[in-house]
């Protein structure tokens, strides 16, 4: 099968009508176009940059779903009711309970309707707890799916237009690996399964760069992303890069067509069903950023570049709003950056691989602790904010000796302990001989250090944080070191110079805030009326976790799922409009759908 995609608008025929046009190809707005083009659809897919996948190709593409078809595999206890409660207690009055709801019975639909008519996979994580997991109802596991691996090469010439990981997330030019291939290769001297496994993932990647420019084994979000494409394609949907909407046209109905701008030339496009916006949020606006994210550097954001607030503004012009009362304007991670030999800068999120390890800390500017490590990482990313207000503690410093850089890594030095220098030679990674002089170089109080160093070790010989409980949450827990000796998993001595540092920053990694939509997924306008056509989903509509972070994947879960109602409302709506006369069931079914 030869799968096609439109280059350029003189692909299209002119006068060109589709049912349903969604804007943006992140996971969002790719499932929101597949469950539409499933239900019979003509679908058009609009993206802004020369790439699909936004920053769920960046992401670990984890999806939070709780009771999915696959939750039984791993955690036959839990249930939408209990899911329900936890995010009560989680997030209060910061969401609507009745958009929580509507989240939570539509994902397991949509999980199931992707699974039975494309090539979108996804199995449950063994083991991936919420992140709150000290509140009533957090689980272990079954709630966080991942999708399964994708062969790349079935994609042929439209491979190249996924967006490529972070390269820092890579090995070996551009070899993806998943939490699962990293043990592995850490392991391949110490287990044969190990080297087995890894034996089969750079026989594989040497075979790929033959003939590609990375690998083609897809894992994580980009997997995603690949399974999104693959079936999107299959399913003859329209798919048009580096392509903006420029306007939104009403009419009697609502929003009845849209213009679109590619290379200098403009076409109007008619929609019947309605336009679906997923375009990422604001994260990158010119002037929302720094209204609602102020002081955060746009430098510091390690999401695509296609997050431009540009089809949320044509909403607001047509009587849409922006949402309130979250605990955040955005989710937030610990992030270090560093000039890369091309000249763009890196941005690495701190997710889990060393920030919660033992024998690793994070320190200010007057060289104390002041928040609990093993923390979410939307919390550490608040907590640094909330902490510079009266100490500066941005950049924070995340401090370890020889024996945790080798065990852990630091960022983007990876774990061995070795080939240290051009992360020194370019400041990175900085390196005292002693902690006073790693305090000098990043000109931090010495005292500070060496005092927050001692209480460090004492804690990790007794087990017990009294600072920060450091530890003591199944969460934290899981982000320590399983295999640590010590009586707490989460904590280690730092004592094995010479001793590391890098800075962290707090980089926005998506946006909770956006705008205001209802259990269809139908943009509301300042009455609180649905704007007839117009759907938002993903980071573009306003996050049901309420800036709350429960757990894993709360931005790719109510995405898919709320992509999922945009889509069939839409589609049913397309419907409607294309009957020769009225059909008074079909008006009957769309009006219960929308109370």
């Amino acid at each position: 099968m030869v799968l096609e995609v439109a280059e350029t608008m003189n692909d299209l025929g002119q006068n060109e009508t589709f049912d349903v046009v969604v804007v943006g190809a992140g996971g969002a707005g790719m499932s929101a176009a597949l469950v539409a083009a499933i239900d019979g659809a003509r679908v058009l897919l609009v993206e802004s940059t020369e790439y699909v996948g936004g920053t769920t190709a960046y992401s670990a593409g984890t999806t939070w779903i709780p009771a999915s078809m696959h939750a039984s595999s791993v955690n036959r206890y839990d249930s939408s009711a209990i899911a329900e409660g936890f995010l009560q207690r989680a997030i209060g009055e910061r969401s609507s309970a009745a958009m929580r709801r509507a989240f939570l019975d539509a994902g397991p639909k949509a999980v199931a309707h992707l699974e039975a008519n494309s090539d979108v996979k996804y199995r449950a994580r063994p083991f991936h707890p919420d992140y709150l997991s000290e509140v009533e109802g957090s689980t272990l596991r079954g709630r966080a799916l991942e999708p399964l691996p994708f062969d790349g090469r079935k994609l042929g010439a439209a491979f190249s237009l996924i967006r490529p990981p972070i390269p820092e997330f890579t090995v070996l030019g551009g070899m993806m690996v998943d939490r699962d291939d990293v043990t592995h290769l850490l392991n391949m001297t110490k287990s044969l399964a190990s080297f087995r496994h890894a034996a089969k993932l750079l026989a594989r990647h040497a075979r790929d760069r033959m003939s590609s420019p990375r690998g083609t084994r897809l894992v994580m979000g980009n997997a995603l992303i690949g399974r999104l494409l693959y079936s999107l394609l299959q399913r003859g949907v329209t798919v048009l890069t580096n392509t903006t909407v420029e306007a939104l046209h009403a009419g009697a109905s609502g929003i009845e067509g849209v213009t679109l701008s590619h290379g200098g030339e403009r076409r109007r496009i008619a929609v019947k069903g309605g336009v679906i916006l997923a375009s990422g949020g604001f994260n990158r606006h010119a002037k929302r950023r720094g209204d609602m994210l102020p002081g955060a550097d746009p430098i510091w954001c390690p999401g695509a570049p296609g997050h431009t607030g540009g089809a949320q503004d044509l909403a607001l012009a047509a009587g849409a709003r922006f949402g309130t009362g979250a605990l955040s304007n955005a989710f937030w991670a610990p992030v270090s950056l560093r000039k890369r030999a091309d000249g763009t800068t890196a941005v690495f999120p701190h997710f889990i691989m060393d920030r919660g390890k033992p024998g690793v800390i994070t320190v200010d500017k007057s060289g104390k602790r002041f928040l609990n490590e093993n923390t979410s990482y939307h919390l550490f990313g608040i907590a640094m904010q909330e902490a510079n207000e009266s100490t500066p503690a941005v950049p924070a410093y995340l401090i370890t000796d020889s024996e945790g850089l080798r065990k852990y890594g630091l960022g983007m030095v990876r774990p061995g302990g070795k080939g240290l220098t051009p992360f020194l030679a370019d400041g990175y990674l900085v390196e005292g001989k002693t902690l006073d002089e790693l305090a000098a170089k990043l000109d931090i109080d010495k005292a500070g250090l060496a005092d927050s160093v001692a209480r460090n070790n004492r804690f990790a010989q007794s087990g017990v944080d009294t600072d920060f409980a450091r530890g003591t949450t199944a969460y934290q827990n899981a982000n320590g070191d399983a295999n640590w000796s010590g009586p707490n998993k989460c904590l280690g001595p730092i004592g094995a110079a010479p001793f590391y540092a890098v800075r962290l920053y707090p980089g926005d990694i998506g946006a909770a805030t956006g705008l205001v939509i209802d259990t269809d997924a139908r943009v509301l306008d300042r009455d609180d009326q649905p704007i007839g056509g117009l759907y938002a989903c993903g980071n573009d509509a306003q996050s049901v976790m309420g800036g709350v972070y429960p757990g894993p994947g709360i931005t790719l879960g109510p995405g898919l799922a709320f992509g999922y109602l945009a889509a069939r409302h839409a589609t049913l709506r397309a419907a409607q409009h294309t009957q020769p006369a009225r059909d008074e069931s079909l008006d009957l079914h769309i009006h219960a759908h929308a109370r």
